[in-house]
């Protein structure tokens, strides 16, 4: 049951990551807070719980696991990030998740030297002990995966689609082969998903996400490469490029980082060189649900609740100003703006600013 009240509000519409992490905390289980959306039908709908259940019978049946934010299992480089993933779906061994990772990515249209590139440096990597990760699409994903495999060593293709979906399609035995020879699939889509354009920032989260530094093998400017360079620094996680020539457009991208300060890659030793080791006790995210002495949350005394309330009103004010306005602590006003949101009494808006809807 408790996997099930978590997919579903993992499914829920108009619950994404950065709420779905509010709502554990606020309300301490995922059954707590599925009652608190029902009383918001117009702005969160909770996924129903049959469709989930099928989801979740549908999975297993073919070797899925879900691993749940704040669980045992789930990773704890992800658990770290403001934005992770509420829940992901894994196929294969989830051991390849222990190693210090690194991430291979690159062009899809890539070249035959970055494609040798790619494969040499994983199987390096991988010979080392350092699972590979990458995003399973042509190119210099691929040439990853194949480069990990072909050294026998781990690997994680972390995939835009459900996990019964390959692709691209001419990618499908590698796809399996992953699964098969000991790596791992992973992915937040449910099965049957086919994968679309808004899936592969998502897909490019995950990828970041896991690794302990990323390798850039060619990208053109303005690449979706690019996303996932751009991700692994906002997590903090080492940058890395391969140099290579200006008038292969292909190498611009690479180029441009190392300008910027990524570490100019050649081969493992270069990668070796600046890779962090794993961080000993990593800070998993833990919702009251799962501390040993569940809390009770206090509700907020009436009186705060109407002054906040009074101090609102259609145009926006900043969440800083109306803690001080109010005389209220932030998280004392924070619990007040999200039980209001929940009851649709209070929009959040852009830039940390709420008003009455």
């Amino acid at each position: 049951m408790t996997d099930l009240a978590r997919l579903r509000l993992a499914r829920s519409e108009g619950v994404g990551p950065t709420n779905h992490r509010r709502l554990l905390e606020r309300f301490g289980s995922a059954s707590a807070a599925i009652a608190a959306l029902s009383r918001n039908p117009e702005r969160f709908r909770p996924a129903p719980a049959a469709d989930c259940a099928r989801e979740i019978e549908a999975t297993t049946s073919i070797g899925g696991r879900f691993l749940f934010l704040g669980e045992a299992g789930y990773p704890a480089l992800m658990a770290e990030l403001p934005d992770a993933p509420p829940v992901l779906i894994t196929l294969g061994d989830v051991a390849a998740l222990a190693p210090r990772a690194v991430a291979i990515v690159g062009a899809r249209n890539a070249s035959a030297a970055g494609r040798r590139i790619a494969e040499d440096l994983a199987d390096e990597l991988a010979l080392k002990g350092l699972c590979v990760i990458s995003g399973m699409a042509r190119g210099i994903d691929a040439s990853a995966h194949q480069g990990a495999l072909h050294a026998k060593g781990r690997t994680i293709a972390a995939i835009a689609g459900g996990l019964d979906v390959a692709y691209p399609p001419e990618n499908a035995l590698l796809q399996a082969r992953v699964a098969d020879q000991g790596g791992l699939l992973v992915t937040e889509a449910p099965l049957g998903t086919h994968p679309v354009a808004r899936h592969f920032p998502r897909r490019n989260r995950i990828i970041a996400g896991l690794a302990l530094g990323v390798v850039v093998v060619e990208a053109m400017e303005k690449s979706g490469t690019l996303i996932t360079a751009r991700l692994a620094l906002d997590y903090g996680r080492e940058l890395y490029a391969v140099p290579g020539s200006p008038a292969d457009p292909r190498s611009r991208g690479c180029n441009d980082l190392i300008r910027q300060g990524a570490h100019l890659c050649e081969n493992a030793a270069d990668v070796l060189e600046f890779l962090p080791l794993a961080p000993s006790a990593a800070p998993l995210f833990q919702p009251r649900a799962f501390a040993s002495e569940p809390v009770e949350e206090a509700p907020a005394p009436v009186g705060d609740l109407a002054q906040v309330l009074e101090m609102l009103g259609p145009t926006p004010i900043s969440v800083d100003e109306l803690a001080r306005r109010c005389q209220l602590s932030a998280p004392s006003l924070r619990a007040i703006l999200f039980d209001l949101e929940l009851e649709g009494r209070v929009q959040t808006l852009p830039g940390n600013r709420v008003a009455l809807p």
